[in-house]
């Protein structure tokens, strides 16, 4: 298992030696942030610069490849102008699930206000529902489930957001606050990640009911 705080501290370097003084916010998501990583996860990096430009982007590649565990990092780099001006409904999870490592992204909180909460519930049904559809008819894929599945999750977590007030990073505790048909969601969901057999016209019948009752709703 990869030590998370050493390899950041030498990726947060690297990007000192790469940008200087440019760099305004760094961060870690996924189940890294979340202590749940296990051999196989990725390192899912947030870098935000003053700004990005097409060199900036060959920069930062080149100083990735020659990071440990290149094979393994992903994550989302951008400028800051470009984050603050990001459609608010993208950003509700991705200002929730993501721990700061350097600085702040407390800018994006005047813009998570709750029209940006429901716009990305109803955009995330939309799209599990048109994936779905999809999928039954043509891919027939059990990863595109998966897929659609983990989309599924971070509705649920912005339903529940609504609701309560309360962001549960934790699958395990979204589980716990979530209405009996959101939990289905969630049970399917981390029954999938867990490794669990696709019951695919079972799963894909559900989701895509799930998904339709929530585009009425919203």
């Amino acid at each position: 298992m990869i030590n998370i705080s050493d390899w950041m501290k030498i990726f947060s370097d690297k990007l000192d030696q790469t940008f200087g003084g440019r760099i305004f916010f760094i961060g870690l998501q996924g189940s890294y942030a979340r202590g749940e990583a296990t051999e196989t996860s990725d390192i899912d990096v947030v870098v935000i610069l003053d700004e990005l430009t097409p060199s900036d982007i060959r920069a930062y590649g080149e100083m990735l490849d020659g990071l440990e565990n290149r094979e393994l990092i992903c994550g989302f780099l951008s400028g800051k102008n470009e984050l603050l001006g990001w459609e608010p409904s993208d950003l509700f999870q991705f200002f929730h699930d993501t721990k700061p490592i350097r600085g702040t992204l407390d800018a994006l909180i005047p813009l998570l206000d709750a029209e940006a909460v429901s716009r990305a519930v109803k955009i995330g049904a939309c799209n599990i529902y048109h994936g779905c559809v999809h999928n039954m008819l043509h891919e027939k894929s059990e990863e595109i489930l998966r897929g659609l599945y983990k989309s599924a999750s971070f509705a649920v977590q912005a339903i529940v957001f609504e609701q309560t007030g309360l962001y549960f990073s934790s699958q395990r505790e979204l589980l716990t606050a979530a209405s009996p048909d959101d939990a289905v969601i969630i049970e399917n969901f981390l029954h999938l990640k867990n490794g669990g057999a696709a019951d695919f016209e079972k799963m894909s019948a559900t989701l895509f009911d799930w998904a339709k009752k929530l585009i009425a709703q919203t």
